[in-house]
């Protein structure tokens, strides 16, 4: 991997080398009051728009399709729609796949850094070699003023309170990175009368935690957004503030705020062409040669778990006479809504079943709809695989063997089951 071959990163290899961003992050885990999300959209160029929404194993056939018309092609990258690391499943899946059919290639991802330090480990188990966090304040007061709400987990936070945790989390997730080797690049958006005296101390702080780049955007005024009427800063103010950030990091100003289906060079929006091709590509159905089956169990021997409660899915394929475990996938983090089951079909896009003792209706819908069969069932792993590879019915699960929310096998939190 070439390094300096990142056009976000380097002002040279804007000029030489392209990149595509992979739209498979729909889902937010924070409300910022300059940003509105759209989708289905081409007569917009900036952050939180598409004209698709992505699979994992779409956006792997995409990104060979980009290729074979674009050899300039060195960067993949994820920004969005929504924030890639509240999308973690779909994301890291993405991640996965063009590093397995695609080693030489950069990749890159945008975040918000909520969910950085739950995630740093793995994005640099994968070789991501460049992150870009957008930090516009370092000042929970003036934070405040910047997130609407913030989602962790099961808890939605606003005020000050939302911004210490996502201040918490981007300080901890920018040092963990820079700790495994992986490029920080700072986006900072400049917002006039909120934060526009403090941009350079965001700048100096994040110099002090190691990051490589910082990015002082100029607010884009998005209409029907709290900021929506705000002027935006004049090229003067933005270039002022930028000397002065100098101080502290080398500084981006050729950013084009790419759209989060961005594709080829820097500051050419997506033609007409290349649209066609990512909703081409967006409709492509999951492969017919789905052979795996993943089931919901403690232990890997009993399906025994009921879809919501499960924290792990093990994965099976047919050898000859015999079924053996192959896999061994995590369950998307709960307190997503409907995103959580969209995660989980991503995850488990290779297997054509799912066995558990049992699911919600909307879960089974959204999974279903993704091409995994669910079935209610229960008994050993290996008597049901043969069953059901036989093309026989699996026997119903016991009726006193679990009641929703009242028995042992579920805690009827409310939080998973959707």
């Amino acid at each position: 991997m070439d390094f300096t071959a990142h056009p976000c990163f380097d002002d040279q290899a804007r000029l030489r080398y392209s990149r595509v961003h992979l739209p498979v992050a729909p889902a937010c885990n924070v409300q910022c009051n300059f940003c509105d999300r759209k989708f289905d959209c081409a007569n917009e160029s900036r952050p939180g728009v598409t004209s698709a929404i992505l699979r994992p194993d779409q956006a792997a056939a995409y990104v060979d399709a980009v290729l074979a018309k674009d050899d300039s092609l060195r960067v993949v990258g994820i920004a969005g729609p929504g924030d890639p690391l509240a999308n973690a499943a779909a994301t890291l899946e993405t991640l996965r796949l063009v590093r397995l059919y695609h080693p030489e290639m950069l990749l890159c991802l945008a975040t918000n850094g909520l969910a950085l330090p739950k995630h740093a480990e793995s994005l640099a188990a994968l070789k991501v070699s460049h992150v870009t966090v957008t930090v516009s304040a370092v000042d929970p007061a003036i934070g405040s003023k910047i997130y609407a709400y913030v989602v962790d987990g099961s808890e939605r936070l606003t005020g000050t309170a939302g911004a210490e945790r996502i201040l918490a989390a981007q300080l901890l997730g920018i040092r963990r990175l820079v700790e495994l080797g992986v490029m920080v690049k700072i986006n900072s958006i400049l917002i006039p009368g909120v934060n526009d005296h403090h941009i350079v101390d965001i700048a100096r702080a994040m110099g002090e935690l190691g990051a490589s780049r910082f990015n002082c955007l100029p607010l884009h005024p998005v209409s029907g957004t709290p900021f929506g009427e705000i002027v935006e800063p004049s090229r003067e103010r933005t270039r002022e503030i930028r000397e002065t950030c100098r101080t502290y990091l080398p500084q981006m100003e050729h950013c084009a705020r790419c759209r989060a289906d961005a594709v080829g060079r820097i500051g050419h929006n997506p033609s007409e062409e290349q649209l066609v091709l990512l909703r081409t590509h967006a409709g492509r159905k999951k492969s017919s040669q789905r052979t795996l089956v993943a089931v919901a169990s403690q232990e890997g021997v009993l399906v025994n778990q009921h879809l919501g409660e499960a924290r792990e899915f093990f994965v099976f394929a047919q050898r000859g006479d015999a079924f053996i475990q192959v896999d061994k996938r995590p369950a998307p983090q709960v307190g997503q809504g409907e995103a959580r089951w969209q995660d989980l079909a991503n995850i488990l896009a290779d297997c054509r079943a799912l066995l558990v003792t049992d699911a919600g209706r909307r879960p089974r819908e959204v999974l279903e709809a993704a091409g995994l069969e669910v079935f209610a069932t229960e008994g050993l792993v290996e008597d049901l695989l043969d069953t059901l590879y036989q093309g026989r019915p699996l026997p119903k699960v016991r009726q006193e063997a679990f009641k929703c929310g009242k028995g042992a096998t579920c805690g009827g939190n409310g939080l998973a089951c959707g």
